[in-house]
Parts: C-alpha cells; structure tokens; sequence
C-alpha cells in the first residue's frame, strides 16, 4: 500500500469514528450544561469552594469568576514550580527559574501549554500531576463555560443572566472530561504508553554511555493533553516520544481525541438553541476548513520534488518512521487548527508551504474545529461577522438566531477579532527589532522569521506549538510569550461574554421572508469565505516574509 493510499485511509477511519461519536456525545453535553441536578461529589465541591451552583450570574459576575479561578490556578502552578526543590517526588530536579515558572504557570492555565524547557529534566511528579495535568482539565473546563455562556446568551431572551460558572466549570470536568479521560487512558496504556512514578532509570546501552529517563503517569496526562487541546507533553518530543504514543493506533486514537469536544459541541450548540441545523452548519464549516487543510498539507508534503523525497515517499524530514507523512499531515492540521499544540514531528522540518499551513491554521483564530469550547465561541464570532457582512449586502439589520446585531453586537466581536492579530504582529515586530530577541533564531532569512512569527502566533491562540529552531528559554521569550498568552485567552473572553450578556437582554425577533437563512449551504459558504479573507486580509504580509517566501524560493 502506498503511503498516500494509508494516509487517506486513516482520514477516512477518523472521520467514521468521529461521525460515530458525534451525536451521543453532543447530546450528552447539551443535557449536563442543561440539568438543574448536582450529583453529590458535586456538592462537595462546591461546599468546599463556598460557591452557589444554583445562583444565575449576569456577565460581569460570570466574568469575574472565570478571571478570579485562573489568576488563582496562575499563583498556585507558580508556586509549585518555585517549591519544586524542597517538594517530595521532584526526581531530584531543582525549582524552576522565576520568568520560566511564569511562562509555564500561564501557558497551562491559558491552556496553551507552550514549553520552553524538557519536560523529563525539568519537572518531578509532582508539578506534573499536581500541577500541570489538575491545569489541563480545568482550563479546558473553563473554555467550555464560556462557550456554554455564549449560547445561552443566544438561547435566553429578556434576561441578562448566563448561568452559573462554577456549576459549568466543575460538571464540565466531572461529567465530561473526567469520564472519557479515564477511559482513554486505559486504551492508552494498552497501546504501550506508560503509566507509573518511576524514578530515573538507565533504558539501555548506547555508543560510549547510557540512556536515562524518568518514569510518570504519562498515559494519564497524555489523554488529557489531547482531549482537553492542551498540548503540553510529558517528554520534551511530545506526541513523538515512544512513551506518550507508541503505535499508528494510538496516534490516530489521539488525533480523534483531539477533535472529539470541539467538533461534537456544534450539536451542543444546535441542541440548546433548540435548532439541530444551526449546528450542523457550523458544522459543515468546521468541517470544510478541516478536510481542506488536511488535504493541502499532506499534498504539499507528498508531492514536494527531489530525489530524496521521491526515495522516502514524501517530505519524511522530522516525521516518525512510526507514522509516517500521511500520519503526521493529519496530526499537524488537527493540532494548529484547534488549540492542542501536542506534536507528533518537527514543524519547523516541514516544506516551506505546509509551515504556512500550521501557521494560517492557527492564524484563522483555531476555530476549524478549534479549541475545547474556544473553537465554539470564536466561530460563533465569525457567524456574527458574516451575517453583518450579508445584512450590508442587501441593506438588512443583520439578525443570527432571532437576534439583532446592532452597533454594540458588532463593535464586542471586531475588538474580538482584532485582539490576537494585534498581539502577534506587535510582538513579532518587537522581536525582530530589537537586538537580543533575533540572536534566538537558529535560522536566518524567512525561515527564521518564521520561527519568530510561529511562536507568538501560537502563543496568542493558545496553541503551544512551536517551530523548534527557535531557543525561547530566555527572559525575553518566556515573559512576552507569556503575557500573550495571558492576553490571547482572557481579553476575548471578556468580549464573548459582553457579547452573550447582551444577546440574552434582547427580545427575539420574528423571521420573516427576509431573513438570512443561516442554516443552508449558501450561508456556510459565506462564513467560510469570511474567515479565510478576514484571516488573509490581516496576516498575509507577514506570511508573505516568511513561510510563502520559502515555499516559492524551494
């Protein structure tokens, strides 16, 4: 079988599997952010925390309790990190430098999970457990609750309240990710990934020395990383490491994690608005974008030419021999074009085009299907968008799902749209200005840029990827790629739920024979193409210094 006949066989069988989970999993979601029932392990959280699960909060309120959870998650993973010396099961390591323990702390509770240092000689079991695995359940938590509170902001009317954020937070761990979490990691563990709190051990012997590495609950952390779109791994290769993902199974068992929530939460979506088709055109926009990437990228990787490439069939440069271009191409599109960030190869070893392909994923805002909860409510923004950019067409007060989009509607989701580009662009151009910053780069000319542009760009979205070239274990790099992190997560999520107080005040308007019909293909086709010159409009110059500047010069 050739390896391009593989490669789409496995984009078929994600598909099935996806297909297959796609209903029961939606409902169930739509139910649990739905029931007014607390299950006891949920009142004893909530006893412990002090908190009213059946309290209503309006946006402010909800809010504040998502800014005051993370700044808290924030404190306590960087005090672990900074304790790490003196902490039993640190394996011996010493505590984590100050502006690193701070990257780190924000990189996981933003869950973005970009890591500047090797995880097996850097972090004990403790930090790891304790602190960055508790990180990729809540923070997926947290972008769910935000999804789900702008829905409700389009399901309620007449009423400016959006739920309960510590009833969504913690029913979205302990029904949802607890649940599949702990039955993918046994699947995990039967396909070879460890799961243990082994210490240091010698693996074997190699030329003139030893081997060592660490032990962990790494099957565990792994499941989690992938369902949660997390990203962060236990061992520096990420999802190439033998530990985290020994097989072809298990790789494409965690390319289906990785896109299970986001996609499903689009019947989620339809569910509570009480419109299934709603959901299944964002939906079939998702899927557009998706399918399309992955077959531009794992066409740009098989047929680039050379006799080295047509030797190893395709541009095998940094992928696994395990998994080979095919594998890789799908895992690299479902990790930039959602929130995960894990890595199953080298990124910065792709053609010069398919690092243009990473990169515009991750540049269209992860929302194709995107990350856990993020992907949902950046999509419904450009839904927004769309519908406005229709209404000028014809000269119609725009409406999405019986409501109006008015001045304040549009003005909360442009400040969306423009906060990331923002951040990207004003810390590349501070990057490459400054002196200090360019001496990171292991490479020059467009390619180097690359790794600048790649890194901030995935930090800014919550990705967590990176082009590897690029040594960002400095003050430098560990403090702005935190504060955009910090930024990219928390100042949309402001706009989101200003935008969903203000969409459940409204009193639903009728439809009428002029209403833009947002449930056919027509309207699919225009949110599609929204994104993508949005996306265009805003990035292309930089992309046209970098990546496009490599690919056309290969």
């Amino acid at each position: 079988m050739s390896p391009q006949i593989a490669g789409v066989l496995q984009l078929l069988a994600l598909i099935a599997a996806l297909a297959l989970a796609y209903r029961p999993l939606g409902d169930h979601m739509a139910r649990v952010y739905s029931s007014e029932k607390h299950y006891r392990p949920e009142k004893w959280i909530y006893k412990a925390i002090g908190a009213n699960p059946s309290a209503e909060m309006r946006w402010p309120a909800y809010l504040r309790a998502v800014l005051a959870f993370s700044a808290v998650s924030v404190l306590f993973l960087y005090l672990l990190q900074r304790l790490q010396g003196v902490l039993p099961g640190s394996l011996g390591f010493v505590s984590i430098d100050p502006d690193q323990a701070f990257n780190t702390a924000a990189s996981f509770v933003a869950n973005t999970n970009w890591q500047s240092y090797y995880g097996e000689q850097a972090m004990g079991h403790v930090v790891q457990t304790g602190g960055l695995a508790v990180q990729n359940f809540v923070s997926a938590a947290v972008g769910m609750a935000v999804a789900v509170a702008l829905v409700r902001g389009f399901a309620r009317s007449r009423t400016g309240e959006l739920g309960n954020f510590w009833a969504d937070l913690v029913r979205g761990t302990v029904r949802i990710l607890l649940p599949i979490a702990v039955i993918g990691a046994i699947v995990l563990v039967a396909c070879g990934a460890i799961q243990n709190f082994a210490g240091i051990h010698e693996v074997g012997q190699f030329t003139g020395g030893t081997q060592q590495w660490n032990g962990g609950a790494v099957a565990s952390q792994e499941v989690i990383k992938e369902l949660g779109t997390n990203g962060g791994g236990y061992f520096n290769a990420n999802s190439a490491h033998p530990f985290e993902n020994p097989t072809p199974f298990s790789n494409l068992f965690e390319i289906f994690l990785i896109l299970l929530i986001p996609f499903a939460l689009t019947r989620t979506f339809g569910r509570m608005v009480g419109n299934l088709r709603q959901g299944y055109a964002i939906l079939a926009t998702m899927a557009t974008i998706w399918i399309g990437f992955t077959a531009l990228m794992m066409w740009t990787e098989f047929a680039h030419h050379g006799p080295a490439f047509d030797v190893a069939g395709g541009a095998m440069e940094g992928k696994e021999t395990r998994f080979g271009v095919g594998a890789s191409a799908i895992f690299s599109v479902a990790t930039t074009l959602t929130s995960t960030g894990a890595v199953n190869s080298f990124h910065s070893s792709y053609t010069g085009l398919g690092g243009g392909i990473q990169l515009l994923g991750m540049q269209l805002g992860e929302i194709a299907p995107g990350g856990v909860g993020s992907g949902l409510y950046g999509m419904l923004i450009m839904a927004i968008i769309a519908v406005f950019i229709a209404g000028l067409m014809v000269g119609r007060t725009p409406e999405y799902l019986g409501k109006k989009i008015g001045t304040r509607e549009i003005k909360l989701a442009a400040c969306y749209i423009l906060i990331t580009p923002a951040l990207v662009l004003g810390f590349t151009a501070a990057a490459m200005a400054l002196p200090t910053p360019g001496n990171s780069m292991l490479n020059s000319g467009a390619h180097g840029f690359s790794e600048v542009l790649y890194a901030y760009t995935s930090g800014a979205n919550n990705n967590g990827s990176a082009f590897a070239g690029l040594n960002a274990d400095t003050q430098w790099f560990n403090s702005t790629i935190g504060i955009a992190m910090l930024l990219g997560r928390f100042l949309p999520m402001v706009f989101v739920l200003a935008l969903a107080g203000s969409l459940a005040e409204q009193k639903p308007v009728p439809e009428t024979a002029g209403t833009l019909r947002t449930d056919k293909p027509l309207y699919t086709g225009l949110l599609v193409g929204t994104i993508l010159i949005v996306t265009g409009l805003t990035y292309f110059p930089a992309l046209a210094l970098g990546p496009l500047a490599e690919g056309l010069a290969a």
